[in-house]
């Protein structure tokens, strides 16, 4: 991770890297057909530079109230990276409509789930 920064902000996504663990937050409103490659363009030197070192891989989609095939797709295509360096990966701050559609595309059977941020915390200690 030494050539990537531990913060980078996008007009798409924040990245922050700390003890073994890779957050992301959406920033929405659509994670769409545009938005997609975007984001994952951004994201996976981070996912490859952390290697087996990661621990947690979070994404925060608090900011997210669709999400297109394409961007569900990265969401799969980010969750199997992350899970192949041996990371956890969890879904945090998805709204209940949001949800839905994830339930629906067996999304949220890849993730840990966290609604607030007492249950984020609770996840990271396990």
């Amino acid at each position: 991770m030494a050539d990537l920064p531990t913060k980078k902000t996008t007009t798409l996504v924040d990245i922050e890297v700390r003890n073994k663990l890779l957050y992301l937050k959406l920033q929405g409103p659509q994670v769409g057909q545009r938005e997609s490659p975007i984001i994952s363009q951004e994201v996976e030197p981070y996912l490859k530079a952390a290697g087996k070192d990661l621990k947690h891989f979070i994404i925060d989609l608090q900011n997210v109230t669709f999400i297109s095939s394409m961007g569900l797709g990265v969401c799969i295509a980010l969750r199997n990276k992350a899970a192949a360096a041996g990371a956890k990966p969890i879904l945090f701050g998805t709204s209940a409509d949001l949800l839905k559609l994830l339930a629906m595309m067996k999304i949220t059977q890849m993730y840990s789930l966290a609604k607030n941020q007492s249950e984020l915390d609770m996840l990271l200690r396990s």
